[in-house]
């Protein structure tokens, strides 16, 4: 295993990258979770990259504003929910190369900006939004205002939501190598990595790098939008298509998803994502949001409850999204 780590790291450096996060993140064990249900957890910190307030997209910024860079490109345009995370931080990694950034957000002109929007603002993003909760409209509104900005003479580089495509995939790669070597220093071997999953681009990431290391733990998905076969099929082709470019093939039982914590819908909050929000902060003193990682922290609960993880040594990945909280839409 270690030599295909070593392959892969080589493969991974052939990509253009832009370094924006401070890695590697830290990885600790949550001790109250694990002396209460006598299983050894552990936390993943990518809600503490350092840029743009932080976040696991940024993982997939670095080589997506690379590509970008690299095509001499000076406008982005990307969409996502009205407190995106990844739109943020698109914002964010624009004005620090001084480009363009144009953002379509769904759901319709908030009454105030707040949280990201605020944030989104600050960073100098032209925000257009789309009265809709339907992703598809975002896609083909972002493809609309790109098609315009080009015919108006600028090099338009169009990320689709969350840079959930190859290259941006390519980031969550990445980021397995460095959670291999946080298992070596924390002196354990994880048998289950858990996270949210929302365009599948994290997920995707990680798949391909199990496949092509031949790590033999489990990767599960908690799907906070689509079914569980959508996403599965949507998360399988992403991670075969980045595995082929880093010179590999993924196997389709590697892709896991669970989609019993949506809730309502995406964004809509659960009453179990509260209570695990409430207790990763007053326990752990860490605080999730209500989006992504606290419906990925109420199927750890859930399942610990269950008795599902039992003897297993877990890592939870906290992909960031902590400004969700301070949003009034």
């Amino acid at each position: 295993m270690e030599e295909k780590m070593i392959y892969l790291e080589e493969r991974l450096k052939s990509f253009p990258k832009l370094s924006l996060s401070i890695l590697p993140t830290p990885c600790h064990r949550l001790d109250f979770l694990s002396e209460k249900y006598g299983v050894d957890i552990y936390c993943k910190r990518d809600d503490m990259t350092g840029f743009g307030f932080g976040g696991n997209k940024s993982r997939k910024l670095e080589f997506l504003i690379g590509e970008a860079r690299e095509h001499d490109c000076d406008t982005l345009v990307t969409s996502g929910g009205i407190q995106s995370n990844f739109c943020r931080l698109t914002a964010a990694a624009g004005a620090a190369n001084e480009m363009s950034v144009h953002l379509i957000l769904g759901g319709g002109r908030p009454a105030e900006a707040t949280g990201n929007v605020f944030l989104d603002k600050m960073l100098g993003a032209q925000i257009h939004y789309v009265v809709s909760s339907d992703w598809n409209d975002w896609e083909a509104k972002s493809k609309k205002i790109a098609s315009d900005l080009a015919d108006k003479g600028r090099k338009v580089f169009r990320i689709p939501i969350g840079g959930s495509v190859p290259v941006g995939v390519a980031g969550y790669t990445a980021a397995f190598l460095e959670i291999m070597k946080d298992q070596t220093r924390l002196n354990t071997s994880f048998d289950q990595i858990i996270h949210a999953s929302g365009s599948g681009g994290t997920q995707a990431g990680l798949v391909a790098g199990k496949e092509l290391t031949g790590w033999p733990g489990r990767i599960s998905g908690i799907s906070v939008a689509m079914d569980k076969e959508t996403l599965e099929k949507m998360v399988f082709e992403l991670a075969l298509k980045t595995a082929s470019l880093l010179g590999g093939r993924v196997n389709r039982k590697s892709v896991q998803v669970d989609d019993g914590f949506i809730g309502d819908g995406y964004a809509i909050r659960t009453t179990g994502s509260e209570k695990a929000i409430e207790l990763f902060a007053r326990r752990e003193g860490i605080f999730l949001d209500h989006v992504y990682t606290g419906k990925a922290a109420n199927a750890l609960l859930d399942w610990l409850e269950k008795g599902t993880l039992s003897g297993q040594s877990i890592l939870f990945i906290h992909t960031g999204g902590q400004v969700e909280l301070f949003a009034k839409n």
